[in-house]
């Protein structure tokens, strides 16, 4: 039987990146669509950020 507690980690580490990248977008906005974009911001920037860790350990 597999086990699934590793995908279950992965998860919450990207749902906690998502939640300081949108903290961190977030104060940095000034008007209202640059709040929606530091919102859409967080949603991508931990896969970037994953893809560039995985790119770099691969060299």
């Amino acid at each position: 039987m597999a086990s699934n507690t590793g995908a279950a980690a992965g998860g919450g580490g990207y749902f906690l990146a998502m939640i300081g990248s949108a903290v961190w977008f977030w104060n940095q906005a000034d008007g209202f669509w640059e709040h929606v974009g530091a919102l859409l911001q967080a949603l991508v920037w931990p896969a970037f950020l994953i893809y560039d860790i995985f790119a770099f350990l691969n060299t």
